[in-house]
């Protein structure tokens, strides 16, 4: 490892989430000097106030709708209520067991911690708490906020990191914005009781899926009495002394009793020196090639601020790059559109790849097949009782390029559609592989030997 003297280190990397851990961790296996400056817990959003929190209420969402439908399976069970200090104790558990294994790990990786609110002072240079730290190389990993859409956030109008810490279920609450972050709320606080109603922008609940999707979660969404509003903005939040009002540009008002604003998250860039170090900000992100060198030499950056998608395993792969890139090991690009996907709600959300929509615009109207294969005729999806289908997007006579899934549990086989696109696999490749019976995986063989012109389970 390189000597450290000084506070002088081969990398300086500003933030502690998953795109700055990962890199500092697979640095430092390269024999590389790393400080990790972090103003907050090592782990970031995602690990505090985000992927791992919000999936454990899920879980607990999950049991919750188990309990009351104990008897459809022939299990006698009662649901007595949510006990959210009980809950929240789960869920932090979850999180404390993990950060403390990822604090192990940083150590055992002689990766020099340091704790306080880092500042660029030139392209080379972080200061903290007064003291400089100084890199051959530095990474920017400074991560995202929650989007307000300048509300006031406070008392009964709460981003997604006050909706995580609630001692109790709201009553009825309205959700600002669809997307992943607010229709997995509004599938939590549904199965915990909650009257829930969720206002999208957009005309669709999850705009940046496959509308086929769209279509079939908001169908699920309808049978769980979700409400929902589409193609319709809010015009104003007005808090009173016994709830909140929430009025629409079209003319509408909805009083509830708290309001979670779920309109994304923006980078987190401000006041932290960039641009005065010479850096191109644009709208607080931080543009990169594709090899996510930011327009001065040496300085990369890495995970959400970084326009793309917003997602952990994004930063961590980010993170991997950069440190290898800075090796000298010449690694692949990271690709968004070979990005894995999964909103977590139920039914779960699973997509990697091209659109039907987007490989129609790149390949041409004939020059794409399509194969929808419905979990009706799938074993373990009956046995759980969950809806949805498994689709398949062709280049025609050539690779498969996207791959879409909706149903309970979908989540687990984003790892096969992932190999699917990223090695360009043919619905031929994939079928000739068996998928064990019964399971929800087999429904991507189904889809696959359709689409090769062998169905077993579907109609062609």
């Amino acid at each position: 490892m390189a000597d450290v003297a000084g506070n002088n280190f081969d990398i300086v990397i500003l933030g502690g989430g998953s795109g700055g851990y990962a890199c500092a961790l697979r640095a430092v296996q390269l024999g590389k000097s790393v400080a990790l400056i972090e103003k907050g817990k090592l782990g970031g959003t995602c690990l505090h106030t985000g992927c791992i929190p919000t999936k454990a209420l899920l879980h607990s969402a999950e049991v919750a709708d188990l309990s009351r439908d104990g008897e459809h399976y022939g299990i006698k069970s009662t649901f007595d209520g949510v006990d959210m200090p009980a809950v929240n104790k789960y869920k932090d558990g979850v999180i404390d067991r993990l950060y403390k294994g990822l604090q192990g790990l940083i150590k055992s990786g002689g990766i020099t911690v340091v704790e306080g609110e880092g500042k660029l002072v030139d392209p080379k240079t972080v200061e903290v708490n007064g003291e400089r730290y100084t890199g051959t190389n530095v990474v920017l990993a400074t991560g995202s906020v929650s989007r307000t859409l300048g509300l006031d956030i406070g008392g009964r109008v709460i981003t997604s990191s006050e909706a995580l810490t609630m001692s109790e279920v709201p009553e009825k609450v309205v959700i600002i914005g669809g997307s992943v972050i607010g229709v997995e709320f509004a599938s939590v606080w549904k199965s915990f009781g909650a009257d829930v109603t969720i206002i999208e922008g957009l005309p669709t609940l999850i705009p940046l899926e496959d509308p086929s999707l769209s279509k079939q979660l908001e169908r699920a969404f309808r049978k769980r009495k979700i409400n929902f509003k589409t193609g319709v903005k809010f015009s104003s939040v007005e808090q009173t002394e016994s709830g909140v009002t929430v009025s629409l540009e079209d003319g509408t008002t909805i009083d509830t009793d708290l309001v979670l604003v779920a309109v994304g998250r923006g980078p987190n860039s401000a006041g932290m020196g960039y641009e005065e170090a010479g850096i191109t900000v644009d709208r607080g992100w931080v543009p990169t090639n594709e090899r996510l060198a930011t327009n001065v030499d040496g300085v990369f950056a890495v995970g959400d601020l970084v326009p793309g998608l917003q997602l952990a395993h994004r930063g961590f792969a980010h993170g991997i790059f950069v440190a290898e890139e800075i090796a000298g090991l010449n690694p692949q690009p990271v690709i968004d559109s070979g990005i894995p996907r999964v909103t977590y709600c139920d039914p779960e959300i699973a997509s990697v790849g091209l659109t039907e929509p987007q490989a129609r615009e790149k390949y041409g109207d004939d020059k794409v097949e399509i194969q929808d294969y419905n979990l009706g005729g799938n074993g373990k999806s009956q046995i759980l009782g969950t809806a949805g289908s498994v689709k398949l997007v062709r280049e025609k006579d050539g690779p498969i390029v996207g791959v879409h899934m909706i149903g309970a549990r979908y989540g687990e086989q984003v790892g096969e559609a992932s190999l699917m696109v990223n090695w360009e696999a043919y619905p031929e490749d994939v079928a000739q592989f068996i998928h064990a019976h019964p399971t929800q995986n087999e429904a991507l063989g189904e889809a696959a030997l359709a689409l090769a012109g062998k169905p077993l389970h579907s109609h062609a």
